[in-house]
């Protein structure tokens, strides 16, 4: 999942949309002709291929096949960039996640198997198949129509050296065989170069689309992908979070427990001796002991927050709006409570966010909006503040985004200059639980 702008987005396996100019026409003839270069390059290697395959048998295939996959896979990578750059159809990797393997032949025999049993490995080998007989049909009918106009054009130059070498003068449905026929198929020649000019760009993205239907992701390896990709994320984050506790524990609590159990230690000694000292090292004991106990909720608030766990998420919203510096105005409407995780992954997004408000868009009023609809739980937080938000100058909406991607959720982001910044967070989720709060 990515960080999507709000006011524009592109459909999986859209194209722009680019104004047909002359230019833009005569480069589509142009990258038609270095798209058919490829279609030798990729019968070469579904031969190969398949050669390799035929070979695990007698085991050469297993050094082979990973070899010759690679090499096809970098054309077929070649495809999918010039579908995305030439014709804006976005075609994403395709490939499941290498596995780990073992050293030696067993490891090469386990990363072959793990290549031939990915679909796209296949798909890419159906392309190969597939792309030089109907796709290069595609391409070559615009440069069909243009070269026969050209030649059309030409007709009155090249007419009388084509009859006297004993060739065929016929042009279309015109005998050349005199000026006037030749003219006449210079005359018919020009339509067609037309055509060929203007249908070179549409049959480009024609093309692209043919490509995105066969190489790009399966619903399953998307899946495979986002799942990878989110367990990596959550592994890191539970780790950093794990690694943030104990840091709290030993720099703060941990501090003062093992200080106040020296401080009740020199008491003790001091208690027959000297009690004034005693007393004031045992009530100076009891300030650090309010102070660890303190520490040790915030520590717990941030773990999961008790106002979260007890009323549930639009009350744990309501608090964070009367705890921000910003005047937050809150409008949290659910019909019950969703699923404990989901719950608490909406609440430290939508506190991030109010964070991020307050630090860094010098904003004074925000507005946060919580619904259910559709099966989904939503989040909408606007602030008045400058605008510019850029995930790629912090890492706060990455981490928002990496939170809610683990439950399959979307955010997305509209802050142009100027401001007010929208953030607007989807959670897929079934509201399972009865509602304990007042709305």
């Amino acid at each position: 999942m990515s960080i999507v702008s709000a006011d524009k987005e592109r459909g999986r396996g859209g194209g722009r949309k680019e104004g047909l100019r002359p230019a833009h026409a005569l480069r589509a003839l142009g990258r038609t002709l270095a798209l058919l270069a490829l279609a030798p390059v990729e019968v070469l290697l579904f031969g190969i291929l398949v050669a390799a395959v035929s070979l695990l048998g007698v085991g050469l295939g297993i050094f082979l096949v990973p070899a010759v996959a690679i090499a096809a896979r970098g054309v077929m990578n070649v495809q999918r960039r010039r579908a995305r750059d030439w014709s804006g159809v976005e075609i994403g990797d395709p490939y499941l996640p290498a596995r780990d393997t073992e050293p030696g032949a067993k490891g090469r025999f386990q990363r072959t198997m793990g290549i031939l049993s990915d679909p796209a490995t296949w798909r890419d080998l159906l392309w190969m198949l597939v792309n030089p007989v109907a796709g290069v049909l595609i391409l070559v009918l615009p440069l069909t129509f243009f070269a026969y106009g050209v030649l059309g054009v030409l007709m009155p130059f090249l007419w009388e050296p084509i009859a006297d070498a004993g060739g065929n003068n016929w042009y279309m449905m015109v005998h050349v065989n005199n000026s006037g026929t030749a003219l006449t198929a210079a005359v018919l020649g020009v339509p067609l170069i037309l055509v060929g000019y203007l249908t070179g760009p549409a049959m480009l993205r024609v093309h692209a689309r043919f490509a995105y239907v066969l190489l790009a992701p399966t619903e399953m390896a998307r899946k495979v992908h986002h799942l990878t990709a989110t367990r990596s994320d959550a592994v890191n984050t539970s780790a950093a979070e794990l690694r943030r506790i104990e840091r709290d524990l030993h720099d703060g609590a941990q501090a003062r427990l093992v200080a106040m159990g020296m401080n009740l230690g020199v008491a003790e000694r001091l208690l027959s001796k000297d009690p004034e000292a005693a007393r004031t090292i045992l009530v100076d004991t009891r300030t650090a002991s309010a102070k660890a106990l303190n520490e040790l909720r915030d520590l717990v608030r941030g773990i999961h927050p008790p106002v979260l766990a007890d009323r549930g998420l639009a009350d744990a919203v309501r608090a964070l709006g009367l705890d921000s510096p910003l005047q937050v105005e809150v409008n949290a409407e659910l019909p019950s409570r969703p699923e404990a995780p989901v719950e608490s992954a909406m609440y430290f997004a939508i506190s991030e966010a109010l964070t991020n408000a307050a630090k860094h868009g010098s904003s004074r009023n925000a507005t946060v909006d919580v619904w259910y609809s559709e099966g989904a739980l939503r989040a909408r937080v606007s602030d008045d503040g400058a605008g510019g938000a850029d995930p790629a100058q912090g890492t706060g909406l990455r981490g928002m985004e990496r939170r809610l991607a683990t439950f399959d959720g979307t955010l997305a982001l509209a802050s142009p200059a100027g401001g007010p910044t929208t953030l607007t967070m989807e959670l897929p989720c079934v509201l399972s639980l009865p509602k304990t709060s007042s709305s």
